[in-house]
Parts: C-alpha cells; structure tokens; sequence
C-alpha cells in the first residue's frame, strides 16, 4: 500500500505542477478611419456683361476759344471753338454736322460741318462757329448738340444726351460825352420781309407736286418803287432757284403772296430750303439782315 501511496502522491504532485492553460486577451479593435468631407468651395462671381458702346456720344474736353464768362464787345463777331472726343462706336465723317439747339442763338447758323475726314473713335476733333455777340449788355449762353447723317441729334454726358454751350459777357460800354443832339432830318426807308412760308402738303413727296406759298411784306415807312426778285430754293445744294418771282413796287405797309408748284424728283431725309427777297439787294431797306429765310424739311420716299 505504501507502494501505492506513492504512486498516487506523485501523480498528485504532477498534476499540481503541470502550468493553467494561459487564455490569450482579446486584441482591442482598432476604428475604421471615417470619410472627412472636402470643404466647399464658394459659386464664382457672374462675369459682368459689357455695356455696349451707343454708335453717336461725344465728350467735352476742353474750350478752346472764349471759355465760360469771356467778355466779348457788343456787335463783335467771334469763332467760338470746342474740343471733342468721340466717344461712341462710330466714326464722324463729313455728313456730322454742328447744329444750334436753344438759348442765345447769337447769329448762329442752323448747321456747320466740322470735319471733311474722319473722326475716328477715342480721337478729338476742334469743331468751331462763327457767332456775333447781342448789341445790348448781359450774359449770353447758347447750347450746340452734334446730328448724324442719319438724323440722330445727339451731345456730351454718359448718355450722350447733353448739350455742350458758349457763354459770354457784352460788358456795358464805357460812358462817353454826348454832344449836343442835333436836328437830323429822318429818312423813311423801306423793309421787305417774308412773313409766310408754307409747302402743301407738308412735309412734300418724292414725284408729288408740292405747292410753294410765300408772303413778302414791307413793313417799312416808305413805299418800293423799284423792282425786285423773290426767289424760293427748293434746296441751298441746287445751282438755281425753284421758283423766282419779280415784284415792281409795294406800298408801306403792304405786302403779296406768292405762290409755285415743284416736285422734288428724290426723296431726302433732311434738307435745307431758302427763301430769298429782294434777291439782286436792289432796293435800299432800313433793315438788310431779314431777307433771308432758311427752313430744313424732308422729302418722303
């Protein structure tokens, strides 16, 4: 038995000895890496669209002669002279005219070509006029726009709508010794004058008979007894005019109607018609500076 006993404290002793099975530890889990979201990036700005250039704008750019205030002697003829700049998409050619718009006319024609070449865009141009300042003291201001062969009548300003002008001063003259007022016999003198201007119909017609109606008056203290022409252009470009009438004497303070018939063989959108009286200046007037009458008009197609 001790045998055996010792059989089994061995057998004890080597079953205490043998090592625990180890348990390995679970293996932590490691986080899957996430999406990070790009950053968004702002909407581009609208390319602006181009203002388009109008075909007709000027600009100012300087007085050239007389600036604002120029004192000018009364009766005194003067050029009156602007630099411009073309500042619209088309050239300025010879068909450009200068044209009187409103204010202080000062004898200033009713259009001027400023240019027989070509303005081109972004260059200047002088562009002058011949004016005569008022026989009485004060401020005068005329205001000039620019018209196209097309008719567009157009100026300065961002919308090219605005007129450019001369201004000017007729200083009060300097006092002078009167002399003692003599008797001056008192010479009565005629002055003849259209009074009416008419075209039926109106405006006239390319191949149509237009009727021509023209009322010449004299509204001076002495009679006409001498005879003299009246002449009607159906434009100032003709080498002649349409219609001429002979008057043999007017009375003061009488007049005559005149009348003619013309058909104008083109059509034009914008011409110039002059009446002339007194044509040949044969008659001594106490006024020679109405005489003449200019109208612009156009002819339908």
């Amino acid at each position: 038995t001790f045998a055996a006993m010792t059989a089994d404290a061995r057998l004890t002793e080597i079953a205490l000895t043998q090592s625990a099975p180890v348990i390995a530890s679970p293996t932590p889990a490691v986080p899957l890496p996430t999406n990070t979201p790009q950053p968004t990036l702002p909407p581009s700005a609208p390319t602006p669209t181009p203002t388009p250039i109008p075909c007709n704008r000027a600009g100012f750019v300087k007085d050239v002669t007389y600036p604002d205030g120029s004192e000018v002697a009364a009766g005194t003829t003067f050029t009156k002279t602007w630099r411009l700049l073309n500042k619209g998409s088309c050239a300025w050619t010879s068909g450009y005219k200068l044209i009187f718009d409103h204010g202080d006319r000062m004898d200033a024609p009713g259009e001027v070509a400023f240019t027989t070449g070509s303005v081109e865009p972004g260059s200047t141009v002088d562009i002058s006029v011949e004016l005569k300042a008022p026989d009485t003291p004060g401020t005068y201001k005329g205001y000039f726009m620019l018209r196209s062969p097309d008719n567009v009548v157009f100026g300065v300003g961002d919308k090219g709508d605005v007129a450019f002008w001369v201004e000017i001063v007729v200083p009060t003259p300097e006092p002078t010794d009167t002399p003692e007022p003599t008797d001056t016999p008192v010479v009565s003198k005629p002055d003849l004058e259209i009074t009416e201007y008419t075209l039926d119909p109106d405006p006239p017609q390319k191949d149509v008979p237009v009727t021509v109606k023209v009322s010449v008056y004299n509204s001076g203290n002495a009679a006409v007894n001498t005879p003299f022409t009246v002449e009607w252009w159906a434009t100032t470009g003709m080498a002649s005019p349409a219609c001429t009438w002979t008057i043999d004497s007017l009375v003061a303070h009488g007049g005559y109607v005149k009348t003619c018939t013309f058909t104008y063989a083109s059509w034009y959108s914008n011409i110039t018609t002059r009446i002339v009286v007194d044509a040949g200046n044969a008659v001594d007037e106490s006024d020679e500076g109405n005489n003449v009458l200019e109208r612009t008009i156009r002819v339908l197609p």
